[in-house]
Order: structure tokens, then sequence, then C-alpha cells
């Protein structure tokens, strides 16, 4: 017996030392800027945009260069202290507190509050027990007349003298109750406790033994008929742990529980320590013994900076410098030339003849982006709306109406109701877009990509970088 314990014990620490030895076999696969990334990270981001369901996965060799950039960014972000933004830290801490919070609600502390929870509803219900009564309601309303009242007494009583007659309480519920929750069910209602319905449903209820039907009984709600379906006293707590557990899963419980505990250890340390200082001791604990919430609430904190580096140097900047942006597309026009004409130009519809020529007039030598508020003020101002209008570049096959009047096309145009007479104003674009507001996402798309890649070969300029190919092919194989 004595052998068996030794051998047993014997195993247990050389599956101790092997799992020791693989947590320790991590290795620095690169270096950006002079810092070590260990495989173990390069794994967890490869992985993990590479898994089932993606279209475009990388292989490790592919995946290094777009791994590389994602990391220059970062270190571009740090160098301009992005991290130390007011903020970049709330927004951070929170993400990294729903991560680090439920940690301190124990399964110990979870269990004592359900404990709570049940030792609480024991003595609400008390003595009294649970109860689960079917009933028959005619509504009453709390103004009703005298003679309101009569007719539903009498019917009430010719219900109840039916039953005493032997007809069967499901039927009559589902044929003559006016609760809508519960006539289709035989007027079953669920176990319930003391002070969940009025005192005179209530007190009528507690009274019947199982099995036994009251006499007509009158409330708020109107006249009722009970029938005792079942009595009992609530079980034990082992019995309903798992279903008050989850009770309190579902309602965020968890949350409440690790904050109580979280504030209690602010309050035992006299003033040595803040919630903040808390939660980041927790934080590093459990990323020492976690690889994966290590690097997801690294990516989380490296991903915040790259969004805001990447909208200062790229995104942002692209959108709104629009002399750049007609300037690189004064540059790369023929990229955007057209296979089709274009119109550019406006379909409306309007009231009275005289406005056919009115819109046109208001929108001479105007431009096109301004059409709109022109437009608007001009002729739908106030609550009448004198015109309807579909501005745009209309290739072929957009609008019926410019297809039949500016590209001759045979075809059907539906009347706009209200609005009979029809209309069309702008120019034919047929080589292609006029100015780059004409394809302005397009260009904005293009203009990033360049910026974007200029940005990355002078942060390849600036910061050194070194890949460990040894290391690197050993990735997933170790």
């Amino acid at each position: 017996m004595r052998r068996r314990v030794i051998i047993a014990l014997l195993a247990l620490i050389a599956q101790n030392v092997v799992f020791a030895q693989k947590a320790n076999d991590d290795r620095v696969i690169m270096k950006i800027n002079g810092k070590p990334v260990m495989r173990s990270e390069f794994e967890y981001s490869y992985n993990k945009n590479n898994s089932e369901g993606v279209i475009d996965k990388k292989t490790v060799e592919e995946y290094v260069d777009l791994f590389i950039n994602y990391k220059l960014k970062v270190e571009a972000a740090l160098d301009a202290k992005l991290d130390t933004m007011k903020s970049f830290n709330d927004e951070f801490t929170t993400y990294r507190d729903q991560q680090i919070v439920p940690s301190f609600a124990t399964d110990e502390a979870m269990l004592a509050e359900a404990q709570k929870v049940y030792d609480n509803t024991k003595q609400a219900i008390g003595p009294k027990g649970l109860i689960m009564p079917a009933h028959i309601l005619l509504r009453l309303k709390q103004n009703a007349s005298k003679e309101e009242e009569n007719a539903a007494r009498t019917r009430i009583d010719s219900i109840y003298q039916a039953l005493l007659g032997g007809a069967d309480f499901a039927e009559m519920a589902k044929k003559f109750s006016q609760d809508p929750g519960t006539a289709q069910q035989g007027g079953q209602l669920p176990w319930i406790g003391p002070g969940q319905t009025v005192k005179e449903f209530e007190d009528a209820a507690y009274a019947l033994q199982k099995g036994e039907m009251s006499k007509p009984v009158q409330s708020a709600f109107g006249f009722h008929i009970l029938l005792m379906k079942d009595r009992k006293q609530l079980e034990p707590f082992e019995e309903l742990k798992g279903d008050i557990m989850k009770f309190l899963e579902e309602r965020n419980a968890r949350e409440q529980v690790a904050e109580r505990a979280i504030d209690d250890m602010v309050a035992k340390s006299n003033g040595k320590l803040t919630r903040a200082q808390i939660l980041q001791q927790r934080s590093d604990e459990m990323s020492a013994k976690d690889t994966d919430l290590k690097y997801l609430i690294r990516e989380y904190h490296d991903g915040l900076l790259l969004y805001e580096i990447s909208n200062r140097t790229v995104w942002d900047k692209a959108a709104k410098d629009d002399a750049a942006l007609a300037a690189y597309f004064k540059n790369h026009k023929k990229k955007y030339a057209w296979d089709e004409p274009r119109y550019k130009g406006m379909a409306y519809h309007v009231k009275d003849k005289k406005d056919v020529k009115a819109v046109k007039k208001s929108v001479k030598g105007l431009a096109f982006d301004k059409w709109a508020d022109r437009l608007r003020t001009t002729f739908n101002n106030d609550s009448v709306i004198r015109i309807r209008v579909e501005k745009g570049i209309f290739k072929k096959g957009d609008n019926a109406l410019i297809d039949k009047m500016v590209f001759k096309k045979d075809t059907t145009v539906a009347e706009t109701k209200g609005y009979p007479i029809d209309a069309v104003y702008g120019k034919l674009l047929k080589k292609g877009p006029e100015e780059f507001e004409d394809v302005r996402a397009l260009v904005t798309a293009d203009y990033q990509e360049e910026l974007e890649k200029i940005w990355v070969e002078e942060l390849r300029r600036r910061y050194p970088v070194e890949v460990y190919k040894d290391v690197l092919s050993t990735v997933n194989k170790h």
C-alpha cells in the first residue's frame, strides 16, 4: 500500500515537472525596438487570427510581417505617449476590470450569497409555506356600480354551484375565467408564498388544504373561486442550491459580490490600498498564471493604442484632408475611369410647372455637394413640400427617370404621387469622375492605403526589428 502511494506521488511530481518545463519553454521569437516578443504571444495572435472560419488564412511566414507592423505601430503610439491619455486609461481599465473583477467572487462567496438568498426566502415564507392554487376569476372594475357587482356575484355563484354539482374545475376555468394568464391552463397558478398576492386572495387560499375549494371570494380584481392543488414547505437548501446559483448568475450577482469583496479589501487596508491598486495587483497575478488572459488584456491595450495612432496618422488624417485627396485624385485619375458614362445630377418631381426652371436656376453654378441644402432651404423649408429629389451620380439602371430622359432607354417611369411633373438636371460624364468628390470613398480608401504604406516604411526605418528564424520554425510545433 505504501509503495503504491509513493509511486502515485512520484508520478504527480513528474507530471508537475513536465508542466513546469512546458511553461518555461517559451522563447523569444523576435525583438521590436530592442523589446523581446515571446513565441507564446505570437502564437496567441496567429492562432486567434487564423482560426477555423477565417477566410483569408495566413501561413506563419505570411503572418510575420503583419504582426511586426502591428507591433511597430504600437511602439510608435507608446513613443507618442498615447498610453498616458486619460481617455485611453479609462477605456482600457474598464475592459481589463471586466476580465478581472469576477475573480473576486469566489465559489465560496457565491455559495454564501446563495445561502443568504435561501435564508431570506425561507424567512419570508415562514411557517405558512408555499401554495399552488388554481382559480376562476370574474373581473369587476373598482368603480363598478351596484348593479354590475350584483350581476358578477350572481354569475360567480352559479359557477360555484356547478362546481359543487360535479363540474370539472379546469374546464370551467377555461370556459369562464377572465384571467388571461391562467384560464387556458385550467386556472393553474405557480407556487406562491405569503405577500405575493392581494390579502383577500391570500387569506382564502391559505385557509384551504390540498384538494379543498373555496366559496366565491371578492378582491380588488373581482370574484374568485379557489382550488388548492398543492401545499409544501420550502425544500432544503441543498436541493435548491443549483437553481439559486443559476438565478444569481443570470442576474449578474457575481459582479455585485465581487464589488463588495473589493470594497472590503479597500476598507481593511486602512487607506494603504486603493481599488485601482487592488485590481492591478489581481491582474498581474492572474496574467502570470494564465497566458491567454495575459495576451487578451495586452491585445486590448495595444489595440486601443493602434486605433488611436492609426486614426491620427492615417484614417482621420486622410478622410479630412480634402486638398491631399484632390491631389491624389489628380495624380491617379485614370485609376477611377468608368467603363460606362454616369449622370451627375438629379431627377426631381414638382407640383407646379414653374418650379422646373426654378429648381435648375437655384443650383446653377453651385458646387454639387451644396445642392441638397439649397434645394431644401429654397423649396422645402416649411410645411409645404414643393419638390421631391433623387440626387447622385447615376449609371444606367439606377434611376428610371434618368434612364429615360438622359440615357434614352425605353422604360416606364412610375408617377410620384402628388408630384406629376418630372425633370432632370445635371451633366453626363462620359470618361470618368471630374473631381475627387465624385468618388470620394474610393479615393479616401486608396489614399489611406498609400499613407499606411509610407508610415510602415518609416517605422521600419525608425525601429530595429530582429526575427529569430529558428524559433519561428517551432511555432505550434513544440
